[in-house]
């Protein structure tokens, strides 16, 4: 087990945590329009998105060459945003992907 990917778990708290904690920090941001709260309470997680979608949709081969990947992974996003955008919360989305990946792997099929 490697303790490498410690420090980008780290790396993605420290990007996305003071995005979602702008409502605490500035007073009097309720006034401001609702899409634009909308969007300061996404910015977080649409980062945490673009960094996963990199890993699922680009493979890094012995070579360092980049090529795109459509496999099993790609159903689990689709699941999650879905889930995400008929239940508008993330939480229920992520433990539908990563669950299904589990049993897929553990079938050996992704």
């Amino acid at each position: 087990m490697s303790t490498a990917l410690v420090w980008l778990s780290v790396l993605m708290g420290a990007a996305t945590y003071p995005w979602r904690a702008i409502p605490f920090l500035l007073p009097g941001i309720d006034r401001l329009a609702p899409t634009i709260r909308e969007y300061l309470r996404l910015v977080g997680p649409a980062m945490l998105a673009t960094l996963a979608a990199v890993n699922v949709a680009v493979v890094v081969d012995a070579n360092r060459g980049r090529s795109l990947y459509v496999g099993p992974e790609w159903l689990a996003v689709a699941a999650c945003v879905v889930i995400v955008a008929a239940k508008r919360g993330l939480l229920l989305g992520l433990i539908v992907a990563a669950g299904s990946i589990a049993v897929l792997r553990a079938l050996n099929l992704a």
